[in-house]
């Protein structure tokens, strides 16, 4: 598959290095996410976010995208 001459890989390596900062903060948001399920959570279900792991992990993957996007030029 070709873009404009360009390789499928070639495009994607140029999108990843366009975004590298907003993806670090998205993995970042992700570890510390679950980190705070893990280590923080609540323990009867009643709470919205961090009562599964999964909904702890992609609010916080968010949060932290945003957060590291504010740097980007």
């Amino acid at each position: 598959m070709r873009f404009a001459s360009r390789t499928y890989k070639e495009v994607m390596l140029k999108w990843i290095l366009a975004y590298k900062l907003v993806l670090l903060g998205v993995l970042v948001g992700a570890i510390g996410g679950y980190c705070y399920y893990y280590f923080i959570g609540c323990t009867n279900g009643t709470c919205l976010i961090s009562s599964k792991p999964l909904n702890s992990t992609v609010y916080f993957s968010v949060v932290g995208g945003l957060f590291f996007s504010i740097f980007k030029k």
